[in-house]
């Protein structure tokens, strides 16, 4: 069932809200209605996208009707937090553990780069068609979305992902407190994909030290996608004297910017391709980047892969992290996990309640190699890892995620749960009109 169809179906049983939540004591899932606890009980028995997840709330807008959700990872070192994204899922099944696998890979992240906040996504399922890029529309889904996370008292703290803009970041601002990367305007951090892309630089870097390759110097870098964070990670790479770049991207207004931009530099070649035209990543290079949507790294490409690297911007690289990632260790291609090097943009804009300092060390020392939570020394660290228990980079970094994610906030130990637990009490699903 699409996700607009079931919506319509949970308006037509007299429901706009549910959650499925784990019991901390007994670990299980409940559903907060009796005909949903097929749903958990689904949930629970699959050994892929559910890994002690603490469980999610749903709700369908008052206006518009889209389905919207937060998905809650452990939370631990804090309130869960991660981006909302916009996107069209075929399918409810798709939707929700599309959620449970975002918000699982963000906790990880935020355990790696040293922040006191647990995992967390939000989703928002986009209408078929076009309707998402009316202007109306938007604002409508994201001020809906923005009471939704209100209604949730904290437990979720959004920010921007894909789909959405600090223009919809803001019309969710307008509705709620938690809520980061608003834009500066506002007292927010802005853009992220400056840092992000610097991130994932010092990630390549670190894999190329593990490797005894040296530096960048020389190196032949290939990127799938030319989004903002790619346009910054050639500005950088440029900067370490690279010895080429080449990039593709389907979007054409967006080849033609990145070409224009750089075109005075010989060592850059951007192309446009079909969108079912995966020949970039079978370039011969150093270093691959993915840095469009996940999925790209599979059973079919990891065949036609060239490169010694594999370390790029995008969320969910690998299909099937359960055997890509041993596919890719078979092959002798060295994979640095996503959520080990594209920290930064929730880095960027996670603690904006603290405010800003030029040259900000809080934001500074993940770029170095002295603090021991840097990106460059926490993918070292993972690499050193696999290595020294024969294992995937993927399953060292989870090891090594779950063990930080595990620790208990400093000042608000298990915060998030007790809000949960205060939204189950106080029947959350029935407190709407």
């Amino acid at each position: 069932m699409a996700p607009y169809a079931f919506a319509e179906a949970l308006l037509k049983s007299g429901k706009r809200r549910f959650f499925v939540t784990r019991n901390q004591l007994t670990k299980s899932l409940a559903a907060s209605s009796p005909d949903l606890a097929a749903m958990a009980s689904t949930l629970q028995a699959d050994p892929v996208d559910y890994v002690d997840h603490e469980g999610f709330f749903i709700q369908v807008g008052r206006e518009t009707g889209a389905l919207m959700g937060a998905f809650l990872w452990k939370t631990h070192r804090g309130q869960g937090c991660g981006g909302v994204r916009l996107w069209e899922y075929d399918s409810l099944q798709a939707y929700i553990r599309d959620g449970m696998r975002l918000s699982l890979g963000m906790g990880r992240k935020n355990a790696l780069a040293g922040l006191w906040w647990g995992g967390g996504k939000g989703v928002i399922a986009r209408p078929p068609g076009n309707k998402h890029t009316d202007p109306g529309f938007r604002k409508a889904v994201f001020e809906e979305y923005g009471e939704f996370v209100t209604s949730l008292r904290g437990c979720y703290v959004g920010a921007e992902d894909v789909g959405i803009t600090v223009e919809d970041v803001n019309s969710m601002f307008s509705k709620t407190r938690f809520m980061t990367c608003i834009s500066p305007s506002l007292g927010g951090s802005g853009n992220p994909a400056i840092t992000t892309a610097e991130g994932v630089v010092c990630a390549m870097e670190s894999a190329l030290s593990h490797l005894a390759m040296g530096d960048l110097r020389g190196k032949k870098v290939v990127m799938q996608g030319a989004g903002n964070v790619a346009d910054h990670m050639i500005e950088d790479l440029l900067e370490r004297d690279v010895g080429s770049v080449m990039i593709a991207d389907i979007n054409p207004q967006r080849v033609e910017t990145i070409r224009r931009k750089y075109k005075l530099a010989p060592n850059v070649q951007v192309l446009l391709v079909d969108p079912s035209d995966e020949s970039i990543l079978a370039e011969p290079c150093d270093i691959l980047a993915p840095n469009a949507l996940g999925g790209s790294i599979n059973a079919r490409t990891i065949p036609t892969v060239k490169a010694r690297i594999i370390c790029g911007a995008a969320n969910n690289q690998l299909r099937d992290p359960r055997k890509d990632d041993k596919l890719l260790k078979s092959t002798n291609i060295l994979f640095v996990p996503d959520f080990v090097c594209n920290r930064m943009g929730i880095v960027n804009c996670a603690n904006e309640q603290y405010g800003y300092c030029p040259d900000d060390e809080a934001i500074q020392r993940h770029f170095g190699r002295t603090w021991s939570n840097s990106v460059f020394n926490i993918t070292t660290q993972v690499l050193r890892l696999a290595e020294q228990q024969q294992c995937t980079t993927t399953e060292a970094a989870n090891r090594l995620a779950d063990q930080l994610a595990d620790e208990q906030h400093p000042i608000w130990p298990s915060r998030a749960q007790d809000i949960v637990r205060g939204l189950i009490r106080d029947q959350w699903h029935t407190q709407i009109d």
